[in-house]
């Protein structure tokens, strides 16, 4: 016997052996046992010690399906975001991380980081949360799939979906000591469905004001890490929206409110960058340059790169939690290649001349919340304001809907027409006497449903929606509504919630009686956040309207005019104006807004709300220009397209407010009321 095959072996028990001695023996005697020994080794080492942005460097690969600039993940290409991932280590003492920022700063990024970390260094349970489950599906397939895909640490933690029994589905990854669940923020079920270590509540600020009614979805989802204690991390990111109902706000508010000083390269002063010190010359938005706020000379955008590298974050206030920070970015942040100085001022520049651009800008390019002005008009300037028609509809009113209120001794009826850019008349308000309970009533209303009313052109046009309110008397309504059809009717629930992006939700089925039979499929529902339209309707009503001198060289109304008939009388006029937006504190201090009334009527207001809303349902947001065109060809009107005034201004306004104008639909139908 050879002295080789004399030796005990180590594993006998043998003091002269050592690992490396029988990994060299076996792969001498052995197929494939030096590979299962030096797997063994490495599995003996500890991990090292990582961050979650010195993970990202070392293991995350960008998919060229999920990113712009894909391969290797690279911290130096956003610095701002280390100090944020590396908060989200669990050394870190941080268990609350709150994110305000601009859009596309690579927030969401730094969040799919943080689960790569989780998944391959810091298993546990994880909970990530988006606004609904769809946007869930959709960001399981197209954002961390690829994440999974594509980093080889996390291929072999995480068994393909195709495999049996893999426990990766696409809502659910199962890895090696823990568990990612992603769900919606409008599920209850999916928010309670587990306990979670780590929470990722992306884009809190366009979660519903409560989870299937079951409460707030932040609250519902926090509760998950209560067994956790100390040991829990909650990373909460999202662009602002409404001051008083943004949830971001309120979190970075109580938070210590860091913002990333960067130095000047001239004069070496620390700074937070501020759109304010954005200048360019009039007209001219790619001559944008940084003012230094200590020396005052312009900062050149080549120097981004440099001045964000020797960045570092400061807390600016004193966290009400010691374990909650929070951070606030904005995107003249942006790194060189995507969004500009020079852009951003283009931005701003065309957010001009409509307040729902400029809340758009507010929250996207500064991050910032937008300051909703719920101060009504005085009735007086509104009466001072009234008009007289040539015709039951003016020229430029292109379509019919109307707002019915039912009451306990009547319906009133405020029927609205609509033109181009959302300009609106009052064409007539009805009050039908009677009340739900007396069938005559709904007759007369339904009757209203087949009037006509004179076009100035000389067409005669109908109602193409009427937005009946179910707050009062829900089974006469659906029981009317459903006799009627619902082609011409739409029953509505009104919500106190802002909603600018989707103001209006359904249809949803609900149950319904008539005569004390319960009804299959009951009746059509949809749900309208009556604040938003509330205050779309002040601003609309607040918009100055042309001298004559301007109208004598052709400026137009601008979009949203609100026309009002010499008709109207002071207590529609009160009713119109009847309430105001007030900030409400609870008993944390945090503020809320809240719609009350200022005097006892308010049906005036409430029927503008419902026939908006019932423009809304129509479509009439998100026609293109042939439908608008086809619409004019019906009623002999002139095409006119409004045009926002034009804005050049040499150094950025310090505040506004803004609206996303929604993706046009090509080829929607006009309504079909022409006769």
């Amino acid at each position: 016997m050879s002295e080789r095959n004399s030796t005990p072996s180590p594993i006998s028990g043998s003091p002269s052996g050592d690992a490396d001695d029988l990994s060299t023996d076996l792969d001498l005697g052995f197929d494939g046992a030096g590979d299962i020994l030096r797997s063994w080794r490495r599995g003996m080492r500890p991990d090292p010690d990582l961050t979650v942005s010195e993970w990202a460097d070392q293991h995350r690969k960008l998919s060229s399906r999920a990113s712009a600039e894909p391969g290797q993940y690279r911290t130096a290409r956003t610095p701002y975001l280390r100090e944020i991932m590396d908060a989200l280590s669990p050394r870190h003492p941080a268990q609350r991380i709150s994110f305000m920022k601009a859009a596309q700063v690579g927030a969401t990024e730094a969040g799919n980081n943080w689960i790569g970390f989780v998944i391959h260094h810091a298993p546990g349970p994880m909970l990530a949360v988006l606004p609904t489950v769809e946007m869930a599906k959709r960001s399981s397939r197209g954002r961390l799939d690829p994440l999974i895909e594509d980093s080889p640490a996390l291929r072999e933690r995480v068994k393909p979906s195709r495999s049996r029994d893999a426990g990766n589905s696409m809502l659910s990854k199962e890895f090696p000591g823990g568990i990612l669940v992603l769900t919606g923020a409008n599920s209850a079920t999916g928010l309670r469905s587990m306990p979670a270590r780590y929470i990722f509540l992306d884009e809190v600020d366009a979660y519903p004001a409560s989870a299937d009614e079951e409460g707030d979805p932040v609250t519902l989802a926090e509760a998950r890490t209560t067994t956790f204690s100390h040991r829990r991390k909650v990373f909460m990111v999202s662009t602002p929206t409404i001051r008083g109902l943004s949830r971001i706000e309120r979190e970075y508010e109580t938070s210590d409110q860091r913002r990333y000083f960067v130095p000047c390269p001239q004069c070496g002063a620390m700074q937070w960058l501020q759109f304010e010190r954005l200048r360019w010359d009039k007209g001219r938005p790619e001559t944008t340059a940084y003012h230094c706020e200590g020396c005052e000379r312009p900062i050149a955008e080549h120097h981004k790169t440099r001045m964000l590298e020797r960045g570092e974050w400061r807390a600016t206030a004193v966290s009400a939690d010691p374990q909650s920070i929070g951070f606030h970015l904005s995107a003249l942040y942006s790194p060189l290649g995507w969004k500009s100085w020079a852009q951003i001022a283009r931005d701003w520049l065309a957010a001009q001349g409509s307040d729902e651009m400029l809340r758009a800008a507010r929250n996207t390019l500064l991050g910032e919340t937008w300051v909703e002005s719920g101060d009504a008009p005085e009735w007086q300037r509104l009466a001072d304001r009234r008009e007289v028609f040539g015709s039951a509809v003016p020229h430029l009113g292109l379509f019919l809907t109307a707002g019915a209120d039912v009451q306990k001794d009547r319906i009133e009826v405020d029927v609205w027409a609509w033109g181009r850019g959302l300009e609106s008349w009052l064409v007539e308000h009805i009050v039908i006497p009677g009340g739900p309970e007396d069938p005559g009533c709904w007759d007369t209303l339904t009757a209203l449903l087949g009037r006509t009313w004179a076009h100035e052109s000389g067409a005669v046009m109908q109602l193409s929606k009427l937005a009946i309110d179910t707050g009062y008397e829900a089974p006469a309504v659906y029981a009317w509504s459903r006799a009627t059809g619902y082609a011409q009717v739409t029953p509505i629930k009104g919500v106190e919630s802002f909603n600018r992006s989707a103001p209006v939700s359904g249809p949803t089925f609900v149950d319904a009686t008539i005569g004390g039979k319960r009804l299959r499929r009951g009746a059509r529902l949809w749900t309208i956040a009556v604040s938003t339209f509330k205050a779309e309707t002040y601003r609309f009503l607040r918009l100055e309207r042309p001298s004559d001198e301007d109208r004598a060289l052709g400026v137009c109304d601008p979009s949203g005019t609100v026309h009002l008939p010499a008709w109207a009388d002071t207590e529609w006029l009160k009713q119109l104006v009847a309430e105001q937006l007030v900030t409400v504190r609870n008993k944390r201090g945090y503020g809320h807004l809240e719609w009350q009334k200022m005097r006892e009527r308010n049906e005036a207001l409430d029927c503008r709300v419902y026939a908006r809303a019932a423009a809304w349902i129509l479509g009439a947001d998100r026609w293109d220009e042939a439908t608008w065109a086809s619409l004019e060809a019906q009623a002999g009107v002139e095409t006119r397209v409004p045009v926002a005034p034009e804005v050049e201004e040499q150094t950025a306004p310090t505040a506004g407010e803004v609206f996303t104008p929604r993706r046009q639909r090509r080829g929607a139908r006009p309504p079909s009321y022409m006769r």
